[in-house]
């Protein structure tokens, strides 16, 4: 078992975490069971599988969650980007969680690769 406290990209994706869910507090009230709940969803779930990958027993199973939480961030990339087409975020608020969230993704795939070298 590994600490997940110790990954750069679980520190990220807290952070993100916390970002996101004040960028979400703007949203429409009516979208708080829909498309905010998506939102905060999908972005907790990226630190938390690696958390979880973390506490299991294999290296194996820990390559599944990451997996797990690779799609989480390509889900949230989508739902940030549909939250900016119906103007519930901004430009600017767009420009600086997009670029998080890639670094997020290519750190997931990096991670995932390294293990699977090591294995």
């Amino acid at each position: 078992m590994v600490d997940y406290r110790n990954y750069k990209v679980w520190q990220k994706a807290h952070l993100l975490v916390i970002e996101v869910y004040q960028m979400t507090d703007t949203f429409p009230k009516k979208e708080q069971f829909g498309l905010v709940s998506q939102i905060n969803r999908a972005v907790v779930s990226i630190p938390t599988n690696i958390a979880e990958g973390c506490g299991r027993e294999t290296q194996k199973e820990l390559i599944r969650f990451l997996y797990i939480s690779s799609g989480s961030a390509h889900e949230l990339e989508y739902l940030v980007m549909l939250s900016k087409e119906l103007n519930f975020i901004n430009q600017e608020h767009f420009n600086m969680l997009s670029p998080k969230i890639e670094e997020i993704k290519k750190m997931l795939a990096s991670l995932i690769n390294k293990i699977k070298q090591d294995l």
